[in-house]
């Protein structure tokens, strides 16, 4: 009787493993036929899902889902994305057309598709200064910590425990004991790339802190591809940081680093500040559940400058893509020149037509990269596409080291972007970024003197040296290509 009911229970055991086995491939395959937009990978996942049924269906709802727009509507399901009262209204389309040049007068092309793609006003009255390198950027910011009185919000990716970090975190704890409100955001990946981490020392200092989506967590592990990759510090609302620059004494090339990074980050002033402190106040929110409301962290803004600009917020929640959609907006009505300064080019099949197509129409597409990544992998990855842009009249620069990790995209001499998203899938699928268009000839003049700075000491990229390479050298360049959406 005993091996009888053990054969049953061994049976239906069986039976229920067959049908595991085949319901998770049929559910998963499902779901990815109905959900991915991207028809090769969705063919992609469900062969793999029926190819290793088991296995590839546990893979594809860990890997395979966005489980953090699912978070955030749920975070949000009451809420809605926090809105303060701009200083100033919207700025009109025939304002904007008064303040470009004659050159410069279809940008307003531009700014009504991106408006239209991030639901943001363009705001006037704002002033952008340039910051090279940690050696201009790291002071200034500093200053506005020691100055604020009221408030300071701060999210970044890597805040080192080096003597940037320890500077910083003791300018936060001296702003805490003069009863200014502290916040602070570190990506929990970002976080560890120093041992032992900085939170101790923020800890100690009173600093109050949170951490973006722990990575080891096991109610997170289906959110751990997906990190805050922004770097937004605002001081009382008035003033704001943003761009590339994470926190590591590497970024201060004066002090000769161990491991030198050139980079550059903006100081904000005027109303589109705000929109800095908007998105932060939604991730502060996202993560810890607390609101950032009230005039001591949303003031009344004055006007501070010439430059018209708005916040373009990009992750992969709400604003998913919404940063793609930019990209290819501005290559789309560019007309004379668009220039590109990333740390990392691995541009998908949309934004690789948009440049050709550009390249094409007689626009001047320069793009500069470093000549030495401080990924290696990324770069054969990148190497493998280089041709494919050089082939249509797209021009290509690679700057000596150190590593280059700047950001930066001018369009027509009047249009910026900058801020903290790179030319990858990860940047622009993956990650939540925060970048600021900037409508002003006298900002892209400055900026075009550091891009043209830049230009004349790289090294011209040609056809010849990338059709050249070795055999070997090409195979390993496009087997890491074929992992480009995973990089």
């Amino acid at each position: 009787m005993t091996m009888a009911v053990g054969n049953l229970v061994l049976d239906v055991w069986h039976v229920a493993a067959i049908g595991l086995g085949l319901l998770l491939p049929v559910l998963a395959s499902g779901h990815a036929v109905l959900n991915k937009r991207d028809s090769r990978a969705a063919i992609a996942w469900v062969g793999f899902i029926w190819f290793v049924p088991l296995v590839g269906a546990v893979m594809y709802f860990i890997f395979g889902l966005n489980r953090i727009r699912h978070r955030a509507a749920l975070l949000r399901r009451n809420l809605e994305r926090y809105r303060a009262q701009a200083a100033q209204p919207e700025c009109p389309p025939e304002e904007l057309q008064r303040h470009l040049p004659d050159h410069g007068g279809h940008l307003q092309m531009l700014a009504r598709v991106v408006g239209g793609v991030v639901e943001r006003p363009l705001l006037r009255g704002n002033r952008i200064d340039p910051l090279v390198n940690g050696d201009e950027a790291y002071p200034v910011m500093l200053e506005a910590i020691q100055h604020a009185r009221q408030t300071v919000s701060f999210v970044t990716y890597i805040f080192d425990r080096d003597e940037v970090g320890m500077a910083f975190a003791h300018a936060l704890g001296e702003a805490v004991r003069r009863g200014v409100e502290v916040r602070v955001l570190i990506d929990a990946a970002g976080i560890q790339y120093s041992w032992p981490t900085i939170l101790h020392t923020l800890r100690r200092e009173g600093v109050k802190y949170a951490r973006f989506l722990p990575s080891f967590a096991l109610w997170h592990v289906m959110s751990i591809n997906m990190r805050t990759h922004r770097k937004i510090l605002v001081a009382d609302g008035r003033v704001g940081f943003t761009g590339g620059m994470n926190i590591r004494v590497g970024h201060r090339l004066q002090r000769k680093p161990r491991h030198p990074v050139q980079d550059i980050h903006f100081r904000v002033k005027g109303p589109v500040v705000t929109q800095l402190q908007e998105v932060f106040a939604d991730d502060w929110l996202f993560t810890t559940g607390e609101a950032l409301r009230g005039d001591s962290w949303f003031p009344k803004t004055e006007t501070e400058g010439q430059v018209l600009a708005r916040g373009v917020p990009d992750g992969p929640d709400e604003n998913f893509e919404k940063l793609h959609w930019t990209l290819l907006g501005a290559l789309s009505i560019a007309r004379y020149s668009v220039r590109i300064m990333t740390p990392y080019f691995l541009p998908d099949p949309a934004v690789i037509s948009a440049l050709n197509l550009a390249a094409m129409r007689g626009v001047e597409v320069d793009i500069i990269l470093p000549a030495r990544s401080n990924l290696p992998f990324i770069q054969w990855a990148s190497r493998a596409m280089w041709s494919q842009v050089l082939r249509h009249g797209c021009r290509m620069w690679l700057t000596p080291p150190p590593f280059d990790h700047s950001k930066l995209m001018l369009v027509d001499g009047c249009w910026v972007l900058l801020g903290s998203a790179n030319w990858d899938p990860r940047s622009l699928r993956l990650n939540f970024e925060f970048n600021v268009e900037c409508y002003d000839a006298e900002l892209a003049q400055r900026l075009d003197h550091l891009f043209e700075t830049k230009r004349k000491g790289a090294h011209p990229v040609t056809m010849e040296e990338v059709d050249g390479r070795p055999l070997s050298a090409r195979l390993r360049d496009g087997i890491a290509r074929l992992l480009t959406p995973y990089l």
